[in-house]
């Protein structure tokens, strides 16, 4: 096997990609980009009634969304193609290995139908499984022949062991035995002739020079089969690594009702690419350093696979939109403008001053989305309740407020300049006038404004925003509402 460390990710084209996907595919990239190889993209696509149409192309978007560039695959030919399944399949690539395997007496024909396979069922350790008796396995070659030559459906399946153990090692879990007695024997290839996941993944793994395998712990149970086939054709075994479940919160498997599972799902709900990768890197690893923010490059430089833990990680929105949050306002501001546009546009209507409005959004948001409850009331003040007038810090009642907002009124029918500057001026000649602190004045027309207790903005900055009329109109309306 070649000394360079060559990794693959081989997803199923199935739909969107699942954060458990993502993660496999980014902790493969990790770790062969953290030692300088190559990281192998392959389609496997031999499940053919799983088969989403799009599928494919969602896969490559989302590699190229993520930065997870692969070196080869099925549009960069590295010598060791196709990458993948199904034309592999028509090349009778898979075939050919079961043959040799028969040809060895590692495997062999099985044309059990399904009513003999469900009474071969038994309970062990209080579970129910199925474990084939080999009665095809002495069949004779003759035999064998004769129902091949007549056109029976059969299906091959590998000669496991029947008796001791069989152990592997798991980077991750270290070494884990299996009773033989508990190993069906494993179907290589199906009776619709197409190859097993099990059995097409240890022939393309090895044919490719895959070293290290990465993947979920839901196939630790199926790693001691994989290398008695691997043993059979006197293959090195790749270095197993595999990555705890993600739960979520409810410590429940992450599943598409989560409404949280994809990566799509997270980009359509506002994440930032950059933070989602940051975020699912950690899902499992844990860096020596004290650290949580990463660019792609710099958990290249950090990725170190033994430190990938056992236990299952639980997928934590309100941290995931913490770190959202922190790119956010690490964003670029034209970057920013121009993703937070849409959202700006949604709830507001008319001549706004976007940019204004985005650099006040930018460092007090986690997701996009956040950003329409945010401005909202620069559209339109919405119903409130008048305690919110009342603020001890500021030292406002209902009645001060509504003494502030008539006094100020005025000062605000005069005021010609509707820029913040000038109209902070005005109000802080009248703050000083009147003998008390900013707060006293500015919260009541805040308020007044917004009909909010957290805006991303204050009073003047409003004002300048919706213009000298609607300032007008919100205030006379509040002082009407206060006069009630």
């Amino acid at each position: 096997m070649s000394t360079k460390i060559r990794t693959r990710f081989a997803p199923s084209p199935t739909g969107r990609m699942h954060v458990g996907n993502l993660r496999t595919a980014l902790y493969a990239y990790l770790i062969t980009k953290h030692e300088g190889g190559d990281f192998i993209l392959r389609i496997e696509d031999t499940d053919q009634e799983r088969l989403v149409e799009g599928a494919v192309d969602i896969i490559y978007r989302t590699l190229e969304a993520t930065g997870l560039v692969h070196d080869e695959g099925p549009d960069k030919d590295g010598g060791v193609g196709p990458y993948v399944q199904s034309e592999r399949q028509a090349q009778g690539i898979y075939q050919k290995y079961a043959q040799q395997l028969i040809d060895q007496g590692d495997a062999y024909c099985c044309f059990c139908k399904k009513e003999e396979l469900e009474g071969m069922k038994r309970v062990v350790g209080g579970k129910e499984i199925s474990i084939y008796d080999k009665r095809c396995l002495h069949l004779s070659k003759e035999e064998v022949q004769r129902r091949l030559e007549a056109g029976e459906p059969h299906v091959v399946r590998f000669n496991m062991p029947t008796e001791g153990t069989t152990t592997f090692h798991d980077v991750i879990y270290g070494d884990i035995s299996v009773d033989n007695a508990e190993m069906e024997d494993l179907i290589l290839i199906k009776s619709d002739g197409y190859p097993t996941y099990n059995f097409a993944n240890v022939v393309d793994d090895h044919l490719m020079g895959i070293t290290h395998v990465v993947r979920g712990n839901e196939y630790l149970s199926s790693a001691p089969k994989y290398n008695r086939i691997y043993e059979a054709f006197g293959w090195e075994i790749p270095t197993y690594v595999h990555c705890p479940l993600i739960t979520d919160e409810e410590h429940q498997k992450l599943s598409k009702r989560s409404g949280h599972s994809s990566y799509e799902d997270l980009i359509d709900q506002g994440y930032v690419t950059e933070a989602v990768v940051n975020y699912v890197a950690l899902l499992g690893w844990s860096p020596a350093e004290n650290r949580e923010i990463f660019s792609l490059p710099e958990l290249v430089e950090a990725f170190d696979y033994h430190h990938i833990n056992k236990s299952p990680a639980v997928f934590d929105v309100p941290k995931l939109k913490w770190m959202n949050g922190e790119y956010i306002k690490n964003m670029d501001p034209e970057v920013f403008y121009e993703r937070a546009l849409p959202y700006m546009k949604k709830v507001l209507k008319g001549d706004y001053d976007f940019r204004r409005i985005a650099a006040m959004v930018q460092t007090r948001i986690e997701i996009f989305p956040d950003i329409c409850e945010l401005i909202d009331f620069f559209a339109e003040v919405q119903p409130y309740d008048i305690s919110m007038y009342t603020h001890k810090k500021m030292k406002t009642t209902a009645e001060s407020s509504l003494e502030v907002l008539k006094e100020t009124l005025p000062i605000l029918e005069k005021q010609e300049d509707y820029s913040n500057d000038a109209l902070y001026a005005s109000l802080s000649a009248y703050v000083q006038e009147k003998g008390v602190k900013n707060g006293y004045v500015m919260w009541p027309l805040r308020t007044a404004l917004s009909g909010k207790q957290m805006t991303p903005a204050g009073a003047t900055e409003i004002m300048e925003i919706i213009g000298k009329e609607e300032t007008l109109q919100r205030v006379r309306a509040a002082i009407e509402k206060l006069s009630a």
